[in-house]
């Protein structure tokens, strides 16, 4: 080894078992570059310096006693960090970089821009201490990058920068916390040719679910500009979710999620003395996807890539060049948070009562929390912090880490899911909210909140201190039946939460949770757009669709991807998906949707279910429904949706529907799909034989069908003790409904809470010989344990005769 590769190394030459040499970062991207070309995995070229370049630094300007000495004046409560620390740093910054040192780091620059063809050569600079990125030690966010650095004196002005960013006080009080001997890690600079993206973008992705740590799913964020303010937090980037397994489908395009994020501002490059700087992003590039769907699929194959290589979940940076359109990799690292949680137990939060919605965010993690709030603008604000508090702020660093640690939640205005304040909150395990936007200006110093990240993607901050409830599932003792055990679902933002339940699929997932909640607009309001003669409805649409050219094409992929969440969760599993079933005066209160429905008497007996799908009222609405599921299934790839027909009264309806679906190219028995109806109309179960004959199976919907058994009100107060899916009649039309579906050979389940409420029931259907039993997320072991008790009773029944 020459003396110049003593203390400057090529990328290209380094590999994983180099961290002692240039710090876990550094050796990673070595790694890449020489294993992951096959996979096509881009890195930009560089080198690093190394640890023997980092204590030539601190020998021959004798500063291990220095720094040894001011070390050892850090008090015990940290009370003098921010002293101690800045007195390290100045004598770092105030030593001369040795000829030795810097001779190797200007020859290296010149090579690197001479291969590139490039003179005055930008570069980033990145700091990869020696300790650092190891499973059990992140230090995200401890240590210092600098970008667009130009010329050899800006360069060794930069890694010099970069050795003394080892001491700033975040550094110090995290190595104090994870006993590292700070004079046992050494700091190695990475010098890398910078992606253009500050004309771009850049973010980060993850190879798992960050806040559920499902293992089949790619979280990916971006925003314009350089990469900065996605890692700090300072803006809400886009958000997209890529499902792995259907990666090397061909004709798969596996895109689940896309959510446009706000991306108020952007990192640019500055001038003179500011290398960089932040500005407003335009009109346009808020209401743009920074990626396609082709580039959020390459990066979705590189962060499985890279998982594989590593045999590891990875927490990757990204880039794109805005002069090349390409994309890079620009760091990569084991993700150490979900990864590292027991695999045999479900930790699950509930609120157990109501409150008024104060702010909302992105949810980080699971948990409940309550407290008192404080607000405050400044780390250095920290004594004046009560532990317990709810900590409110605009942004965080990791300056704050004091601070965060005293807290029993966090609520933010920036940030999005890979940003500091969700990343740290990962990992003390704290509850947080973030990207909240004005959670300063609303929430006051004082008042008690509660702050819920436990439904679904979406973190709630409610007024006063609400109930909520904690339980943990052992996964190792939940049994084994027979009878299929599945859940019902709504929100495509908690499915992720429920992956780890040994469920048999998805029975019952509601399309108009979607449309109602994540869509919001009347489908033929989009359709018809033009004849809307309401303004304030075309502003709240125009708002809604600001990313999509075609405003039908908003909701079909809002849709599609909704359902595809769901059914990626369970895949290979099978996930029923009901077609809409809102009642009229429901959807009246879409966007735009009075114009497009009538007034009824009974909402309840009215125009919904498959009555609207034939009628040239609502056709065109249902045709968007058809594009989505028929994307969800075939262009995205989980063609493990059922799609289910719901209220459907005759058989010449149940003809008309099917005949509809074709029309939208959705073919019982083409490209597997099956299609089930729901039973719960009288006539379903009396003419079971002829439906049968129709659909590939029946869902009990037993509310509606105890409602119309029995002639009750299902929300009538005053008839409420009548209403009982146990009733004889009830059970008579259930049971026939079971002879005859099994006698034909279809499918039946039944989706509902009667058999949690009642065991009797559950005993009642499996001696019935139900296929499936589907109930909601937290109710399924109480199930499993009752379906398991009632095989075993039928068991002995049979045995006995």
């Amino acid at each position: 080894m020459t003396e110049d590769q003593t203390y400057v190394r090529s990328l290209d030459d380094l590999g994983r078992d180099d961290g002692n040499i240039v710090g876990g970062k550094n050796a990673s991207l070595g790694e890449m570059i020489q294993r992951l070309q096959r996979a096509e995995v881009r890195v930009p070229s560089g080198f690093a310096t190394t640890a023997e370049a980092y204590w030539r630094f601190i020998d021959d300007n004798d500063l291990r006693q220095k720094i040894s000495d001011e070390m050892g004046k850090l008090k015990s409560d940290r009370s003098n960090l921010s002293s101690v620390g800045e007195a390290v740093r100045d004598h770092i910054l105030g030593g001369e970089m040795p000829g030795a040192v810097a001779g190797p780091i200007r020859q290296a620059y010149g090579d690197l821009a001479a291969r590139l063809e490039r003179k005055d050569l930008d570069v980033a600079v990145r700091s990869s201490a020696t300790a650092e990125d190891l499973p059990e030690a992140s230090f995200a966010g401890q240590l210092e990058t600098f970008l667009n650095i130009r010329g050899e004196k800006a360069l060794v002005d930069a890694v010099k920068r970069c050795f003394a960013s080892l001491f700033t006080d975040r550094a110090i009080a995290y190595r104090e916390e994870n006993g590292f001997d700070h004079m046992g890690v050494a700091l190695s600079a990475g010098v890398q040719q910078m992606v253009r993206s500050d004309i771009a973008g850049s973010g980060v992705m993850f190879s798992i679910d960050t806040e559920t740590g499902f293992p089949r799913s790619v979280l990916i964020t971006g925003t314009w500009g350089l990469g900065e303010t996605v890692v700090q937090g300072t803006v809400d980037p886009d958000e997209y979710h890529v499902f792995k397994p259907l990666l090397g489908r061909s004709g798969a395009r596996p895109i689940v999620e896309k959510t446009l994020g706000q991306k108020r501002q952007k990192m640019v490059y500055g001038s003179g003395k500011e290398q960089t700087k932040l500005v407003d992003t335009s009109d346009e590039e808020r209401s743009t996807f920074l990626l396609d769907d082709d580039e959020i699929l390459e990066l979705g194959r590189w962060a499985a890539a890279i998982e594989d290589h590593y045999d590891q979940a990875m927490d990757v940076e990204w880039a794109k060049d805005g002069e090349t359109g390409e994309l890079f990799v620009v760091q990569a690292r084991p993700e150490t948070v979900q990864s590292r949680k027991e695999a045999g137990t479900l930790k699950t939060h509930r609120l157990t009562e109501e409150g008024k919605i104060l702010v909302s965010g992105l949810a980080i993690g699971s948990s409940i929390a309550a407290g008192k709030v404080m607000r405050l603008d400044s780390p250095d604000e920290i004594e004046r912090f009560e532990a317990g508090a709810v900590l409110v702020t605009g942004v965080t660093d990791p300056d704050w880490v004091p601070i965060m640690k005293k807290a029993s939640a966090i609520v933010t205005d920036h940030g999005g899911r890979t940003s500091h304040a969700a990343i740290v909150s990962r990992e003390m395990g704290l509850t947080a909210v973030v990207g909240a936007g004005d959670a300063t200006e609303k929430l006051k110093d004082g008042q008690e909140v509660t702050v819920s990240c436990a439904e679904g993607d979406e973190g709630t901050v409610y007024d006063g201190e609400l109930a909520f409830e904690a339980r943990e599932i052992d996964l190792d003792v939940v049994p084994q039946t027979e009878t299929k055990v599945m859940v019902n679902l709504a929100n495509p933002a908690a499915a992720y939460r429920w992956w780890r339940l040994p469920t048999d699929g998805v029975g019952l997932a509601r399309m108009e949770f979607i449309i109602g909640n994540m869509i919001r607009i009347h489908p033929m309001a989009l359709i018809r757009y033009d004849e809307l003669e309401g303004k304030e409805a075309k502003a709240q649409i125009d708002e809604l669709t600001r990313a999509y050219e075609d405003k039908t094409r908003y909701f079909v992929e809002t849709l599609a991807r909704g359902m595809a969440r769901i059914a990626a969760a369970h895949h290979p599993a099978p996930v029923v998906v009901r077609m809409s079933d809102f009642k009229t005066n429901e959807y009246a209160e879409l966007i735009g949707g009075a114009a497009f429905e009538p007034e009824e008497e009974n909402p309840m007996l009215g125009w919904r279910g498959a009555s609207r799908y034939y009628d040239d009222a609502y056709r065109d609405g249902f045709a968007l429904e058809c594009r989505a599921l028929k994307m969800a299934r075939e262009e995205i790839g989980l063609d493990n949706i059922i799609l289910m027909v719901p209220f459907c009264r005759t058989l010449d309806e149940a003809d008309r529907v099917l005949e509809t679906l074709a029309e939208n190219g959705l073919v019982r028995g083409q490209a597997g799909l099956s299609i089930y109806v729901m039973a719960e109309i009288p006539a379903n179960v009396l003419l079971a034989e002829k439906f049968a004959q129709r659909f590939d199976g029946f869902s009990i919907g037993s509310n509606d069908l105890t409602q119309l058994v029995l002639g009750v009100d299902r929300d009538s107060d005053r008839l409420k003790r009548l209403f009982d899916e146990r009733d004889e009649a009830v059970t008579e039309a259930i049971s026939s409904l079971l002879d005859k579906a099994n006698d034909a050979g279809v499918h039946t389940g039944i989706c509902g809470q009667a058999p949690s409420d009642h065991p009797e029931f559950a005993r009642f259907l499996v001696r019935h010989g139900i296929g499936s039993i589907s109930v909601s997320p937290d109710s399924f072991l109480d199930v499993k344990e009752q379906i398991a008790a009632a095989e075993a009773e039928r068991g002995q029944g049979e045995s006995s005769t």
